[in-house]
């Protein structure tokens, strides 16, 4: 329930949300430390050592810097579904992100969310398509263990989400 901004002289209203959330219990399996090097596509990399290692589900770190890369910075508007809203950034750009990884429908997946920043201006949002590294990105990456879960296309919001089939 949520009370009604301020400014509304004191009328209150109050939205029942449907209960959404979903979650499960894992524990933190192997943990590697990665860089990825300037004329490598960070996507790739990334996917070809979660294949090589076996990695199903994770999270990962990343801290470095983009020579070029897309982003969704949000949606063109607020709406379901979404019609995401792109940005390119080229020329260097520092970055920092954070995401996860699920199994898609065609191997791991993953969804990884990050800032860059370049003089003045900076960015947020998601990182799709390719995006190359300038000098180096490194990443941590923490296997998640026990844990079953899968990125499906969602009826509601038109994306594809992870699914969580309880606690493993």
């Amino acid at each position: 329930m949520r009370a009604a901004p301020p400014g509304d002289r004191g009328i209150i209203m109050a939205y029942c949300l449907p209960a959404l959330m979903q979650y499960a219990e894992c524990r933190i399996g192997r943990v590697f430390a990665v860089r990825i090097d300037d004329g490598e596509e960070l996507h790739a990399a990334l996917r070809t050592f979660f294949e090589e290692h076996r990695i199903a589900a994770a999270t990962i770190q990343i801290l470095g810097a983009l020579r070029d890369g897309t982003m969704v910075t949000g949606p063109l508007e607020a709406v379901m579904p979404p019609t995401p809203h792109y940005e390119e950034v080229t020329g260097g750009w520092e970055v920092i992100g954070f995401g996860t990884v699920f199994p898609g429908g065609d191997g791991p997946a993953l969804h990884l969310h990050a800032a860059v920043g370049r003089g003045r201006e900076s960015r947020a949002g998601c990182l799709r398509g390719e995006a190359h590294p300038y000098l180096v990105v490194e990443a941590v990456i923490m296997e998640l263990d026990g844990i079953r879960a899968a990125r499906k296309p969602d009826s509601r919001t038109g994306v594809v989400l992870p699914v969580f089939q309880g606690r493993s």
